[in-house]
């Protein structure tokens, strides 16, 4: 049977709980796998691993008890081994890449933002800004709503403005909360979200970036801000420069393509 590798410690870590459950149904046990300095925390993979939410929401619980009281370098839901020795094989050749990570993740945490507009909000502030949209409205009234044609052309003109709404906006989130942060990462975009922030706080600065949070709410009330945390720094496990030249950490497990469970 495949070995799931939840993610890397350090051997000498050693507030994992026992008997702790982790993926499959029934849930596989989870148990620490050294090798050197380093280890990986695994369990038995399903013969059939698909991500649903009971096996997504054991994945991240496994994480966030092997990241309470310490570090660790999370893998992404999939990421599974022919066996014990593949994965210890792993570890010992990048080893010194592994450690230098969890000694640059230490006392870290990751916070993710996602953000969306206030509809109706946000229409306001678009005709407010927008001398043309705004001519072109009264105009629209002045003819009893307007022809098809003028309504087409104001629906077009509220789009684009919009969407360089949402562009500058984005660029407003991070560079605000980037001053209280150690790191960003840019995540993919998805429908309905103008940004997927992360952000690698440290966990003595939580309540400083969660603070300027709700400043930006208070003083940007057309944006929606959702925002999850503390969770494993799933976004800074690897350098660019260690991604290009050697491939992703959770790739040499053969992850999935998947983003952490955000609850």
């Amino acid at each position: 049977m495949s070995t799931y590798v939840y993610g890397i410690i350090r051997a000498s870590y050693s507030s994992l709980p026992q008997d702790l459950d982790g993926i499959g149904d029934p849930p596989r046990l989870v148990r620490v796998l050294p090798q050197g300095e380093l280890a990986a925390i695994v369990s038995e993979a399903p013969e059939e691993l698909r991500p649903k939410r009971r096996d997504l929401l054991a994945h991240q619980r496994v994480l966030d008890a092997a990241g309470a009281d310490g570090v660790v370098l999370p893998m992404r839901f999939g990421s599974a081994s022919p066996d014990d020795d593949t994965v210890t094989t792993v570890l010992a050749e990048r080893a010194e890449h592994f450690l230098e990570r969890l000694r640059a993740l230490e006392g870290t945490a990751e916070y993710n933002l996602k953000a969306n507009h206030n509809e109706e909000a946000v229409l306001h502030l678009v005709m407010a800004d927008n001398d043309e949209i705004r001519s072109q409205a009264e105009a629209n009234r002045e003819a009893g709503g307007g022809s098809q044609e003028q309504k087409v052309r104001l629906g077009e003109m509220v789009a684009a403005a919009v969407q360089a709404r949402e562009a500058t906006d984005a660029e407003l989130l991070q560079q605000a909360l980037a001053p209280t942060a150690e790191a960003v990462s840019v995540g993919p975009q998805s429908t309905g979200w103008l940004a997927n922030l992360s952000f690698l706080v440290d966990r003595g600065s939580a309540e400083q970036f969660l603070a300027a949070v709700d400043g930006l709410r208070q003083e940007h009330p057309h944006l929606e801000l959702r925002v999850h945390g503390p969770l494993p720094p799933y976004s800074f496990v690897d350098t660019p420069s260690s991604e290009q030249a050697e491939g992703g950490t959770a790739e040499a497990f053969g992850a999935a393509a998947a983003e952490p469970t955000n609850g």
